[in-house]
């Protein structure tokens, strides 16, 4: 029971692993390139999973092994590089829709609403939501990383099935960890919303995640191979 969380990231991870033996897949597939974004886009969230374990959620000690690091349990290190490497591989292997911008007009508007979510954020933080705040603000981030990189990652129709998919995932992967618990929450700092067992702000911790991951993935693609 010690070894949940840690066989938790190893069922997340053989997958991917196992999708290498597939040529097709492996043509496409930049492990190193995944592992590197991983460990870029982990700091910042690892640091923010550091300074709030302990108040705005903390780890069961009967599913995670002793070792703690900054305060966190081996395995919620891992997770940061798991989880991303298996999305990234989703990222890739989704069909491009790209040639369909043309009729998407309206996700010209979306990165306008995500800006107005870092006052939003900063507002909602000071009322004491503060891990609904923080979602909020890294919303607000998203888009403006989207734009900084020029990658548009937002304004592309691909992006919104991409996270059709995470979304899914989150049910099945955080709904496990929230429901046996591995992870137990601070109810005060937010709004008290959940979907089963999961908090509404984890689904925007996971969808922001997985898009700064994958907003760097196609920034570093693109400068080392090209569109």
């Amino acid at each position: 029971m010690k070894y949940e969380y840690l066989l938790f990231n190893l069922v997340v991870i053989i997958g991917p692993v196992a999708s290498q033996l597939s040529r097709q897949i492996r043509q496409v597939s930049r492990w190193r390139l995944k592992l590197l974004v991983s460990g870029i886009t982990m700091i910042p969230y690892v640091i923010w999973d550091a300074l709030v374990a302990g108040s705005h959620w903390w780890f069961n000690e009967a599913y995670t092994l002793n070792f703690r690091l900054l305060g966190l349990p081996i395995e919620e290190w891992l997770f940061f590089i798991t989880v991303p490497f298996g999305c990234l591989l989703v990222w890739e292997t989704l069909p491009q829709t790209d040639s369909w911008l043309a009729r998407s007009r309206s996700l010209r508007y979306v990165r306008t609403v995500l800006y107005a979510a870092l006052p939003i954020g900063v507002w909602v933080f000071s009322t004491g939501k503060q891990y609904t705040g923080l979602v909020l603000f890294c919303f607000g981030l998203v888009g403006l990383l989207d734009r900084l990189l020029g990658v548009d990652l937002l304004l592309r129709p691909k992006t919104y099935f991409y996270l059709a998919i995470i979304f899914g995932l989150i049910l099945v992967f955080n709904g496990y960890l929230t429901g046996r618990p591995v992870v137990l929450y601070g109810e005060a700092y937010q709004i008290g919303f959940r979907v089963l067992t999961i908090p509404l702000e984890d689904f925007g911790y996971g969808f922001t995640l997985m898009l700064f991951n994958t907003m760097l993935y196609e920034k570093f693609r693109t400068v080392r191979y090209g569109k």
